[in-house]
């Protein structure tokens, strides 16, 4: 079982696309794949409860089909950082409730999985805990989403850097091209992308371009045409158990 912490340099980084395009392109190898997005802020009400759509894009990827409680334990309402809006609904979510939820949908072994962090890396999960702290106690290979747009260099590598300090090892980094106009001076573009590679020292896992105007489910089957599954030689064989430090 290949378990990877997917978080992106930013809100909006494109974490839900390429998520769901690496595990489109896991389910056309033949494996078995699961999507988490534990925590998600701006949900929508229906019949069934909270939903949340970069959730049941995760959803839609993952087979075999899991429940929506597995994808996503914690949802909310407003589209605020996910704290705040814990916070409007009465609740606190905590780590120690965060691992409790994941471990129990990571029992349900597959091939691939992919949880989905909100936000950047450093997204408070409560006002003493961060997000992060999930692929820290799960010990967990990073996948960084980079939103290719002015600035992305300097959130890239802080972002990396912030990874690797919280002990973790960086998998690998995709692209995806949020900024159209970024691209439009290729040579300036092929510049940029080949300081990342230098600066990010992982193996890139493709670049996504803009991709507009399709529902989500064809838009992660064509992001799969732009990416490539993590090395199987970087894939743990399962989470390992939180380490003293963490539980301080």
């Amino acid at each position: 079982m290949a378990v990877y912490f997917v978080t992106g340099t930013d809100t909006d980084a494109g974490k839900t696309l390429v998520t769901s395009g690496l595990l489109a392109l896991a389910r056309r190898e033949g494996l078995t794949t699961l999507g988490l997005k534990p925590v998600a802020s701006g949900c929508e009400p229906t019949a069934a409860g909270l939903r949340n759509i970069d959730a049941l894009t995760l959803q839609a990827q993952s087979m075999p089909a899991p429940p929506y409680a597995s994808v996503n334990p914690f949802a909310y309402a407003p589209a605020i950082a996910p704290h705040l809006a814990a916070r409007r609904a009465g609740e606190v979510p905590t780590l120690d409730a965060l691992v409790e939820c994941t471990a129990a949908a990571l029992a349900d072994d597959r091939n691939l999985t992919l949880i989905e962090g909100a936000g950047g890396w450093r997204v408070p999960l409560n006002d003493s805990e961060d997000l992060a702290g999930l692929a820290r106690r799960l010990e967990l290979p990073v996948i960084l989403v980079v939103g290719l747009k002015l600035g992305c260099l300097s959130h890239a590598r802080l972002t990396a850097e912030a990874v690797r300090a919280d002990g973790l090892d960086l998998a690998g980094w995709v692209g995806n091209l949020v900024d159209s106009g970024f691209a439009e001076d290729v040579a300036l573009y092929r510049d940029n992308q080949a300081t990342l590679e230098r600066c990010l020292e992982a193996p890139c896992l493709g670049v996504v371009p803009r991709l507009a105007g399709e529902s989500p489910d064809a838009r992660a089957d064509t992001a799969a045409n732009y990416l490539k599954l993590p090395s199987t030689h970087s894939q743990p064989s399962a989470p390992r158990p939180a380490s003293a430090r963490d539980r301080v």
